[in-house]
């Protein structure tokens, strides 16, 4: 009888361990299943409610502060749900402070226990059971017990050690649910990031390989504040602008959005640069969050004359780069777009009038002159025109892309601002400005400036002079077969200027000018240079053998008249060389 009482107890022993373990099983899965948490709360609060034997129970849980615990689920006859409670109150409070279990038989006899709860709920309260819910020491909350259902009310060491149990894996499901609900929303945050990158790229120009102008636009995370765009008019003049919206985030790509868009609309209608920009900055301000704001440069640039009206907003100087190669800054005059309508006079935005005459305006944000290039220094604006110089006879998405690309952007560097330049070229405009104005029939035949062009007196910045001179030979006729030896003789001539003139000192100017002239193609190359003897550089007999002097021979041989001039009484000097057309 004895042997068959033990075995009763064993088997009660492992049919009870059994359900328990079955119970955590299924608030694992239930945790995972339904996808909501509040949900699950509810559900396990009873399962474990019922599963002690306890007339009810409550699900309190720790806000982020740790300061205050809430009831988020709640069974019973009671429904204290939204009760809250501070994080050190009560008997809820004491366990998870201790982090551990407590049973309180007799609630009358415990101060910590707010009688106030059972007047306002009609409930008598007999013994409390409670549990902490933690994991690895981060505390999550508690649950709380009231009542044995049998044993008069009171619960046992057996209860604690079972609630205890059951509290630990709720814990845990929660952490994991938790878990998987941040997973969730950071995954739709980034889809819904990768939509706003997405739309913001749609939102900069598609490059068009028959304009002079090209931009580039690298976010330093999946959404940018800084943006450019440029179209075209019906007349054939470009607007463009190029700009950075203060702040990071949605916010701040959100007015980048507003404000390229508003740019479009309005460019298309109103042709004043500064009046654009004041309409903008009153929609601007109308709407943009407090504290946000827009630093922009708006222009419209007119091939046909090369002529660029520009307005700055608050906004890094732009840099024109000469056809001579010197630069130019224009600072801006006038408060970024969103601080308020009124700081702007009623004319607009002040306008700058440029002349491009064949160079090169460019602008940009400050993540480039602020950005890292090897060696972790920041670029600036002195590495900028360096990179410029260093390309000024690539094309401009090249240019641009260089400059972009000395900015260090590797798996293991992470941009600290995002990265954007625009760059406009009117050096090929220049020469169709030529050729236009040859064509013109009602012009008689007479001298027609084709182009002009000043470079430093330094050998390696003569490839733009050959440039020019070989596109304004072809424009006025010369036979592609000549065009070669006009190139050649008018870089020798520039040699000269360099080596006898300027004496190699490379802080001088030689200024090339191209007329077409009745039949005649007449090039004149000036210097600052001190006054030279002509007689000192005559060209040398042919049979003396030794290096230089021989290109005064190739001169005389290609043009058809070569005369040496001064140039002033001040100084300088002339070589003005006539070429026959045809």
């Amino acid at each position: 009888m004895a042997h068959s009482a033990q075995t009763g107890l064993e088997d009660a022993s492992r049919t009870a361990t059994s359900d328990t373990l079955g119970l955590l099983a299924e608030m694992g899965k239930l945790f995972v299943s339904t996808g909501d948490l509040d949900a699950s709360l509810q559900l396990a609060v009873a399962h474990i409610t019922d599963y002690v034997g306890a007339a009810g129970g409550a699900l309190f849980m720790l806000d982020e502060a740790g300061e205050t615990l809430t009831c988020e689920a709640c069974y019973g006859e009671t429904d204290i749900t939204g009760m809250t409670v501070g994080a050190s109150q009560g008997v809820v409070g004491a366990c998870v402070q201790a982090d551990t279990g407590e049973i309180v038989r007799d609630v009358s006899q415990d101060d910590r226990f707010h009688k106030g709860v059972d007047e306002k709920t009609g409930y008598t309260t007999l013994s409390i059971l409670c549990a902490p819910m933690s994991v690895k020491d981060v505390k999550i909350g508690a649950i709380e017990l009231i009542n044995k259902r049998d044993n008069d009310g009171l619960f046992e060491e057996a209860d604690l050690a079972l609630l205890s149990a059951l509290a630990s894996s709720a814990g845990l499901a929660i952490i994991n649910a938790r878990m998987a609900e941040q997973l969730v929303e950071q995954e739709k945050l980034a889809r819904e990031l990768e939509l706003a990158a997405e739309i913001q790229r749609s939102l900069l120009p598609v490059g068009d390989e028959g304009l002079p102008i090209a931009g580039i636009n690298i976010p330093a995370r999946t959404v940018s504040g800084d943006f450019f765009d440029y179209f075209q008019l019906s007349d054939g003049r470009i607007v463009f602008n190029l700009g950075d919206v203060s702040g990071k985030g949605m916010n701040a790509a959100l007015l980048m959005a507003k404000t390229a868009s508003l740019f479009r609309c309005l460019g298309k209608t109103i042709d004043h640069p500064g009046r654009l920009m004041a309409r903008v900055n009153e929609e601007i301000c109308e709407t943009a969050t407090r504290g946000m704001f827009v630093t922009m440069v708006g222009g419209i640039y007119d091939p046909t004359t090369g002529r660029l009206r520009i307005a700055n907003a608050g906004h890094e100087p732009p840099l024109l780069q000469g056809s001579d190669g010197r630069f130019q800054d224009f600072p801006a005059d006038a408060p970024p777009l969103g601080i308020s309508p009124l700081v702007v006079p009623e004319s607009g935005y002040p306008v700058e009038d440029i002349d491009m005459n064949g160079g090169a305006f460019y602008l940009f944000t400050d993540g480039l002159t602020e950005g890292y290039v090897e060696g972790e220094s920041e670029l600036g604006v002195d590495g900028v025109l360096a990179l410029l110089e260093h390309g000024r006879d690539d094309l401009i998405p090249e240019r641009i892309a260089a400059v972009i690309g000395a900015i260090e952007q590797t798996e293991d560097t992470v941009l600290r601002d995002d990265l954007t330049m625009l760059g406009l070229d009117d050096s090929a405009a220049l020469l169709e400005r030529a050729r236009l104005a040859e064509e013109q029939e009602d012009v008689p035949q007479a001298d027609v400036v084709l182009a002009t062009v000043s470079v430093p007196a330094v050998a390696n910045r003569l490839k733009l002079v050959r440039s020019v001179v070989g596109d304004s030979a072809r424009l006025a006729g010369v036979i592609d077969a000549a065009i070669h030896d006009v190139v050649l003789a008018v870089d020798e001539a520039c040699q000269n200027v360099i080596r006898y003139a300027y004496k190699g000192c490379d802080d001088g100017v030689i200024e090339v000018s191209i007329a077409h002239c009745g039949d005649n193609l007449v090039f004149e190359i000036s210097d600052d240079a001190d006054t030279v003897d002509p007689d000192t550089i005559k060209p040398r007999d042919l049979d003396d053998i030794r290096p230089g002097g021989l290109g005064t021979h190739l001169i005389q041989e290609i043009m058809d008249q070569v005369e040496f001039l001064p140039r002033s009484a001040e100084g300088g000097n002339i070589l003005r060389m006539i070429k026959k057309i045809g």
